[in-house]
């Protein structure tokens, strides 16, 4: 099939030729065939239109072309990414607040802190009996001994969240760098954010789980030196005094 190029170039030099023949021609300007009358001039002028008109078609074929290229990009830009991590990460982030809430002894909870510290660690009945002041320290070192089992379990949960976050890296990365537009590579973009967000969620948590511990491991002994001090006064006060000269 001949291109619209080739054809351009031949109307061209046809058109040319024949004007310069027309020129270099000493006949008259006009010849006569078979009753048919022939004017060069008038021939090399159509054919130049012609070729004028077989250019402007040519540009506009290339107009459509790069319209329909225009679209096919737009097309491409608007495809959506076919991988997905939202949901793992939602429930992977449900699984560590699920470990949160099971906390034992003193929750995490403002109004349960406040009630459960104030009767517990800071405002402790000295008066009570010794069988009282024994079971309220026990009931202190159960909570620490909870409290590090609770860190513990939310530390291995975090732990366990590694390596589906590896293998969802690399599949985002995958998908990014195989992204068909720029939605797809946008939308990858935001889901290694999300990721990043979940294990940030899971660093909180595990912060929050240990420093519980810990705060609750500290009260319990500030409380145990508080008790102890009365403990120890009770004990010196029943202690029977010692008479100088006699003795015992």
């Amino acid at each position: 099939m001949t291109s619209p190029k080739i054809l351009r170039s031949l109307a061209v030099g046809t058109a040319l030729a024949l004007a310069s023949a027309s020129t270099l021609m000493a006949s008259p300007a006009h010849a006569q065939f078979g009753g048919v009358v022939y004017d060069p001039s008038n021939y090399a002028q159509n054919v130049l239109t012609a070729a004028r008109s077989l250019e402007q078609i040519n540009n506009q074929i290339r107009m459509l072309q790069n319209q329909a290229n225009s679209l096919v990009n737009e097309a491409r830009n608007l495809q959506s990414l076919p991988l997905t991590i939202v949901q793992p990460l939602q429930d992977q982030i449900r699984e560590t607040q699920q470990l949160l809430r099971q906390a034992q002894g003193i929750a995490y909870d403002v109004r349960e802190i406040e009630q459960a510290f104030a009767a517990q660690y800071r405002d402790i009945p000295l008066g009570a009996s010794q069988q009282t002041m024994i079971a309220n320290a026990e009931s202190r070192w159960a909570n620490s001994v909870a409290a590090f089992e609770d860190a513990l379990k939310v530390q291995a949960g975090a732990v366990g969240n590694i390596e589906g976050s590896r293998e969802a890296i690399g599949d985002l990365v995958g998908a990014s760098q195989s992204a068909a537009g720029a939605l797809q590579a946008a939308q990858a973009g935001n889901q290694l954010l999300a990721l990043h967000a979940r294990q940030l969620a899971d660093l909180t948590a595990t912060l929050a789980a240990t420093g519980r511990a810990q705060a609750l491991d500290a009260a319990e002994r500030a409380a145990a030196k508080q008790q102890a001090r009365e403990q120890l006064r009770r004990f010196l006060g029943t202690r029977p005094r010692s008479i100088p000269g006699r003795q015992n």
